[in-house]
């Protein structure tokens, strides 16, 4: 009896003790997210995913969550004073338009252009061409990719490396430390012992400095390969048997693009900005840039990050959405739309303009399938075509009008938009965008289009609606 006594004593304090500490965990919790001066829907879904999580909620946004890049930020800005000044010329079009001068302003890059572009429609295409330049190196290669795997387009790729790097080319090589996990050291000792220097972005490693600002959320998802200070690639497209329909039935449908001209130099100076901040020495060796030249294809570099506030992808792409005057067509395999892009894609179909949005069927996450699918409604109301492709879309592509494209790494969604570093070409081309409308239209034509009216049932709308919750931190 004196048992439950001191019990019935001791309770009321513990639980108000309990309910203090985590009335404290909460104000403390919101003080920092709420400082971080996100859009309100992330702000508040943090706030009340993580309320109820005390102390694990506060580990995993520490680690997990958006942020901002100061310390390295510096040091990205201290490779552009160190690179930056031997690229940056006056090349641009007297005629810039707004849309190239927000990319400019927002993201550093100056507005260039392109001698020659070239669509790469799926892994095979590309890959055979980047290997074609490749052996075809005379002064350097340089390699930025978020995946690339130890398979057989993996070792086509390294062997080929290893046989330029052996006749005395320069060659680096940047992989993401989590899209690249799998490969390791084994793989990588041929090339390495052949000349070619190897690291990695944003190794996962362990350490003090590293608990107090964590980087593992925060990933380079870009693909460049710039070849001589001449030819250029970028897109979508990974080092990986994934993307490579000659060896996989299932394998993904993507794009890259091959440019050359005065926009390499841009996507040179993205390239050893991202090695120097890696943690490697700034090269030093002459020959890096070209001369700059004019051409007559409008092209501009637009990289984006967690080092910049800006987001200069996702504004680009939200202005060039608002300010469409005929279309409207995307593709992305991730559709997670910040509020300011899901706003600016309806308000283009209420005006009337022909917008159209392609995704896969199925991709390769069934939370971010849900989420997408419960924004399906509201587009299609409003006018929107939606497109699912048969197979996995990694296509990130967005055509405007008649003469505007960009595409190359980002998916349409808040990770692309605000954590992952990436890259896109933005160019103002008739000939390149009818190129791209074809490709587009060809997706089309395999794909299914959703009715206006869809049929779902109450399970597949709440599972859908409360994936969209989670949509900000996605």
């Amino acid at each position: 009896m004196q048992f439950w006594q001191e019990l019935h004593h001791w309770f009321p304090h513990l639980w108000f003790g309990i309910s203090t500490l985590w009335l404290v965990y909460i104000i403390l919790l919101c003080g920092w997210i709420v400082l971080q001066k996100r859009e309100a829907a992330a702000t508040l879904s943090w706030v009340f995913a993580l309320a109820f999580l005390p102390v694990i909620g506060f580990v995993i946004y520490h680690f997990l969550g958006p942020q901002r890049i100061r310390r390295q930020q510096s040091k990205r800005l201290r490779s552009k004073a160190l690179i930056g000044k031997q690229s940056r010329s006056d090349s641009a079009n007297s005629s810039q338009s707004e849309l190239s001068l927000l990319a400019e302003n927002s993201s550093e890059f100056a507005a260039s252009s392109a001698s020659e572009a070239k669509l790469l429609v799926g892994g095979a295409a590309c890959f055979a061409a980047i290997l074609n330049a490749i052996r075809q190196a005379r002064h350097h290669i340089h390699l930025e990719y978020y995946i690339f795997e130890p398979d057989i387009t993996g070792t086509e790729f390294r062997d080929a490396l290893i046989e330029r790097a052996r006749a005395g080319i320069k060659v680096r090589l940047l992989m993401d430390a989590i899209g690249s996990a799998h490969t390791g050291d084994d793989f990588l000792k041929p090339l390495i012992d052949a000349g070619a220097e190897v690291s990695f972005f944003h190794r996962t490693r362990i350490r003090w400095r590293g608990l107090w600002k964590p980087k593992i959320n925060l990933r380079s998802h870009r693909k460049i390969v710039v070849i001589d200070g001449i030819h250029g690639f970028t897109g979508g497209i990974n080092i990986t048997d994934e993307e490579n329909e000659t060896l996989n039935t299932a394998a993904y449908r993507d794009l890259h693009i091959a440019v050359s001209g005065d926009v390499v130099r841009w996507l040179q100076l993205a390239f050893l900005e991202d090695w120097v901040y890696a943690g490697e020495h700034a090269p030093k060796e002459p020959g890096l840039f070209q001369e700059p030249a004019q051409a007559g294809i409008k092209a501009q570099i637009i990289p984006s990050g967690p080092d910049t506030a800006w987001e200069p992808i996702h504004r680009s792409m939200v202005f060039a959405i608002s300010h469409a005057r005929t279309r409207v067509w995307l593709a992305t395999p991730y559709f997670v739309p910040s509020e300011a892009a899901r706003m600016a894609l309806i308000s283009a179909a209420l005006r009337g303009l022909d917008v159209r949005l392609i995704v896969p069927g199925k991709s390769d996450s069934r939370l971010v399938d849900a989420a997408a699918r419960s924004y399906f409604d509201e587009l299609l109301a409003a006018g929107v075509r939606i497109y699912c492709y048969p197979k996995m879309l990694h296509t990130k592509a967005l055509l405007v009008d008649d003469d505007t494209l960009i595409l190359g790494s980002s998916n349409f969604d808040n990770r692309s938009f605000r954590l992952n570093f990436e890259l896109c070409i933005l160019l103002e081309n008739l000939d390149l965008a009818l190129a791209l409308s074809q490709v587009m239209l060809d997706d089309m034509r395999v794909s299914n289009l959703l009715p206006a009216q869809r049929s779902q049932s109450f399970l597949h709308r709440l599972a859908d609606a409360s994936a969209r919750l989670l949509s900000p931190m996605l």
